[in-house]
């Protein structure tokens, strides 16, 4: 055997060896910092992180982003909004992560929002549906996914206002999503409808409903019609006992977020008849874009598609297309490519508005139907975010974000 030839063979082994142990980052990859409830909120959360997962996939099969791959950084803000600032940090400065991302809650939403606008670090919130994310409280590195308070109340509103009823309840979990999506639909609702009346207002704390007195107060007010903002075990808890004490019988209901399958699906025969809702109904969208996202999930995860599935995939899809337009993951790089920035998603195109960071991501609205003891959506169509008349006025984004 030939002695050189024997040590260079040793050498180049140990050579390879140490290239497997040199850190994921160093090798060039992309981290990104998300952040959610995951403990809190586990029915929207669970299939998010799975959509997540499926674009993480999908794009490091491509090839990556400018030459590199994604990789995920999760942790659990406890639904707290010091928690979520405490992880952010962390992210940031032990991980080192390229850019932040996630939240569900609009208060921990918010929190991270502040977060990125005194680290003066990028920023793309998921879920958070307060308009605070992205108009009063905007700041130039927050990005929002997800179409917020406004724009699903711009939504349901024209279709309570068919209904042409004056007395109305409302019913909210008593944190900042509730209380925003509340006061969007009463703006909106009184300037399409000047005669109505709100002679009830039922402010549950998040996740504690105490379901008897809220229905029977909501009953005892006698309205015409009810605007429901509850979801999650909250809303299972609430739509029990409204059953049970015919709350709900000749009564409209008009309800943001019900006809995601994740709060849904829990009601089984309790599910609603012919209320108004924003939801998903994954089981009969059969655009092009749709149809490749959900055989590729059920291929994956052997079960079908929630909202936060959808949420989580175009969360992430929407990363890698603002690093690969701005070629960086540098954050002013990064705030310049996002602003008009499009992306593909199940939905179909969206595009991050240059004037508020928002994207045109639109909704579902249909009714609820209870078909063979499961709660399904019927006669829905899909709103698109980008049409104007479900964005308020951009002078009065402006001044909103005037301090950004």
């Amino acid at each position: 055997m030939n002695p050189l030839r024997h040590v260079f063979s040793a050498a180049a082994v140990a050579s390879l060896a140490a290239t497997a142990l040199v850190p994921a980052h160093a090798q060039g990859v992309i981290k990104i910092g998300e952040i959610n409830s995951y403990k809190a909120q586990p029915a929207f959360l669970e299939p998010y992180k799975k959509g997540m997962e499926l674009a993480v996939d999908e794009i490091n099969a491509a090839g990556g982003v400018n030459g590199k791959k994604i990789e995920l950084i999760s942790r659990d803000d406890n639904a707290n909004p010091g928690d979520a600032v405490r992880v952010a940090e962390e992210l940031v400065s032990r991980e080192k992560v390229d850019l932040l991302a996630g939240t569900f809650l609009s208060n921990t939403g918010l929190a991270v929002t502040d977060f990125a606008k005194q680290k003066k670090f990028f920023f793309l919130a998921g879920e958070p549906l307060t308009d605070k994310i992205t108009w009063q409280g905007g700041n130039q590195y927050t990005f929002r996914l997800r179409p917020g308070t406004y724009m699903q109340a711009a939504m349901l509103v024209p279709e309570a206002a068919k209904l042409k009823k004056k007395r109305w309840a409302v019913v909210y979990p008593n944190y900042e999503y509730g209380q925003s999506a509340v006061a969007a639909f009463k703006n909106l609702l009184k300037a399409a409808q000047p005669d109505v009346e709100f002679v009830a207002e039922q402010a549950t704390p998040l996740g504690k409903v105490d379901a008897g007195s809220v229905v029977q107060a909501l009953a005892d007010a006698k309205p015409d019609a009810i605007f429901n903002v509850l979801f999650g075990a909250d809303l299972s808890k609430f739509v029990r006992e409204g059953n049970t004490r015919g709350l709900f019988k000749d009564r409209e209901v008009v309800s943001v977020l019900t006809g995601e399958p994740e709060y849904m699906d829990p009601l089984k025969d309790e599910a609603p008849n012919g209320w108004i809702v924003t939801g998903y109904p994954w089981y009969g969208i059969t655009t092009p874009e749709h149809k490749k996202f959900e055989q590729a999930y059920q291929a994956k995860f052997k079960d079908y598609p929630r909202l936060g599935s959808v949420v989580g995939y175009s969360m992430i899809k929407s990363a890698a297309a603002g690093i690969a337009k701005a070629k960086s993951t540098d954050t002013d790089k990064l705030v310049a490519a996002f602003k008009g920035l499009q992306v593909d998603t199940p939905f179909g195109k969206i595009t991050y508005r240059p004037e508020d960071h928002q994207s045109t991501m639109g909704a579902y609205v249909g009714r609820t139907k209870n078909e063979g003891g499961k709660g399904v959506m019927v006669n829905y169509v899909y709103l698109d975010g980008a049409d104007a008349k479900y964005q308020p006025p951009v002078e009065e984004l402006k001044k909103s974000r005037a301090n950004d």
